[in-house]
């Protein structure tokens, strides 16, 4: 039987989950990533194959919303891979250059090719009234001057387009992951706001507490109902506390193996919140 929507989400997010715990960092993270994805791209082809669908509405939710977000994260965790194993270096000038110039080319890419497209103004609008042209098989108008990757799909498993969301979808995954790598501080320009307000706000704690606290976030799903990876959480953390967060994962796999309590912030943020609250009695 195919899978819902908000099953493949929740086990996609089940496995990032895991992999963030078992692996040793990010590359292996990435990697094992990339091959439970390729697994479930396979194996979402076969029943699409098999079995086909039940009517034209849930055909287009499997290639709007189901395979775009399978897909999404696989080129995703497979450029990251990419990205992680060809880093000249850990630190310094070098690695803020490597890291700086990825996030230009992802910028020009979505300036050249992916922000002006009639069909990304639809998608992000929201629209659904050309849902059946787009989202269905054996609809590719040719006449529209496509890419030549057209050629290459399956159409018993592609609709093109499915495809165009799931960049998307990468994409702003790769914005979040690279900013990540980049210290604030030496790049204003990534900030959400200039408003006197948000400059003023900084992170006066270590930065293992902001990761501590990050992570809790994420694992106790908080934050948009845990759709919000731990990677857009550091991104938006370190922009808006202005505080660099480099080597993220390492820094947690150091705090489950630490002596004493591995929750040092968040303990200590009870006991705050609780002092606190009782100088009101």
């Amino acid at each position: 039987m195919r899978k819902s929507l908000g099953t493949i989400v929740t086990e996609i997010q089940e496995q990032e989950r895991k992999f963030s715990v078992t692996c040793s960092g990010l590359i292996e993270e990435a990697f094992q990533m990339t091959v439970f994805l390729q697994e479930l791209l396979i194996s979402s082809k076969e029943c699409v194959l098999s079995s086909g669908f039940v009517n034209e509405e849930k055909e287009i939710e499997f290639f709007k919303m189901i395979k775009p977000q399978i897909l999404g994260k696989l080129i995703y965790y497979n450029k990251l891979y990419r990205i992680e194993t060809a880093c000249p270096v850990n630190n310094g000038k070098m690695y803020h250059n490597y890291f700086s110039t990825h996030l230009t080319e992802l910028k020009i890419e979505f300036s050249e090719h992916i922000c002006n497209s009639h069909f990304y103004r639809y998608y992000r609008s929201g629209r659904v009234d050309k849902d059946n042209e787009y989202f269905k098989r054996g609809q590719i108008n040719y006449l529209d001057g496509l890419s030549s990757y057209v050629f290459e799909i399956d159409p018993q498993f592609s609709t093109y387009y499915d495809y165009k969301v799931a960049r998307i979808i990468a994409n702003d995954l790769l914005y979040a992951y690279l900013l990540t790598k980049i210290t604030p501080e030496e790049n204003p320009d990534i900030f959400f706001s200039n408003t006197d307000d948000i400059k003023e706000l900084s992170w006066t704690d270590s930065k293992n507490a902001l990761i501590e606290l990050m992570y809790a976030l994420y694992a106790s799903g908080a934050i948009s109902g845990g759709k919000v990876g731990i990677r857009k959480l550091t991104a938006i953390s370190q922009v808006l506390f202005r505080m660099p967060l480099t080597d993220v994962h390492h820094a947690f796999h150091r705090m489950k193996t630490r002596a004493g309590s591995r929750t040092l912030f968040l303990d200590q943020l009870k006991q705050s919140l609780e002092e606190y609250m009782d100088k009101d009695l």
